[in-house]
């Protein structure tokens, strides 16, 4: 099988990529390394895949439309799974239109793609569970309600989610959405939350607690989101359009993971309690009972699993 995947040196893309490639699959990547978070990072993921005989890289931005309509005449994939985006709640307050470049523009120019290929490919796509807003109603459902997103980064998923729907309708392409829910791992992104915990902790520096840390998050492992999409990407009996949540069906307390983090890290914490930033929203926990239906996504992984996994990497990687 060949699969195009957008977005293969980011930290979701960079695992998708490997467990195709280890599945014997033929898989094209495109990424634009953009400087949102260190650019070594992403080539380093980058260089991993490249010792792979199966991997083909595009080093281009999915909004050249051009471009990219290249590389779709070239591959002719299969499958299309698009994860590349401008991510990040807190950056969209600052810089408001590289969303709407990204994750507006970006998801046009691959849906255009698709449509116009050869054999249109079957598209599966990257959502959050940002969009779900404002709700208060918990766990949260694909059904629910989506009229209260409380950043302009949830509004811009949310606008993709729709502009995909429209696409499968008028063109009768098969789309398929998955809602991401604070997915974790090694080779994790620098912005995140663990992330920054980690690197603040074993540099004796305070961490900054949002919500004086009453915050809950559903924490998803990556190798379970990777799990998940796989058997997303390969079903034969899934909708023309479906939306579907992807997460670890636990909703884990901030505070308990800062002390799960520090204990397999060896430190006690130095916390910075802060009030509730702009865009952020206090609770996230997927129902994944729709999933789970549809092709088996059971995760397995708890973050007194996880974290020592991101731990050990993250202390090997940076030398800590």
């Amino acid at each position: 099988m060949k699969i195009l995947i957008t977005g293969t040196a980011g930290f979701i893309g960079f695992h998708a990529a490997q467990h195709f490639l280890g599945r014997g699959w033929d898989v094209a990547g495109v990424d634009n390394f953009s400087s949102y978070y260190d650019v070594r990072l992403k080539r380093d993921r980058e260089a991993i895949l490249l010792k792979n005989p199966g991997y083909r890289s595009y080093e281009l931005d999915i909004c050249d439309h051009e471009k990219l309509q290249i590389v779709f005449a070239e591959e002719k994939p299969e499958v299309v799974l698009h994860l590349a985006a401008q991510p990040g709640v807190r950056y969209s307050i600052s810089h408001p239109f590289e969303y709407e470049r990204s994750n507006v523009g970006g998801v046009l120019s691959v849906l255009e793609c698709c449509r116009h290929a050869e054999k249109m490919p079957k598209l599966v796509f990257a959502s959050s569970s940002s969009v779900y807003g404002g709700n208060t109603k918990m766990p949260f459902e694909e059904d629910d309600r989506l009229d209260t997103p409380v950043s302009l980064y949830a509004a811009t998923k949310r606008a993709g989610e729709l502009m995909a729907y429209t696409y499968s309708r008028l063109y009768k392409m098969q789309a398929i959405g998955l809602r991401f829910f604070t997915v974790y791992g090694d080779w994790y992104r620098p912005d995140m939350a663990l992330h920054l915990f980690a690197d603040a902790m074993l540099r004796g520096r305070p961490i900054k607690v949002f919500n004086n840390g009453d915050m809950l998050r559903d924490f998803t492992y990556v190798d379970d989101i990777v799990d998940g999409v796989c058997r997303v990407v390969e079903a034969d009996h899934l909708p023309l359009f479906d939306i579907y949540n992807i997460g670890n069906h636990r909703s884990e307390k901030l505070l308990d993971v800062i002390e799960t983090l520090a204990g397999t890290l060896g430190v006690t914490p130095k916390m910075e309690m802060l009030p509730m930033q702009a865009g952020d929203i206090y609770a996230t926990y997927a129902s994944i009972d729709k999933l789970r239906k549809a092709v088996g996504y059971e995760p397995k992984t708890t973050i007194k699993e996880g974290i020592p996994v991101f731990a050990a990497w993250f202390k090997s990687y940076y030398g800590l």
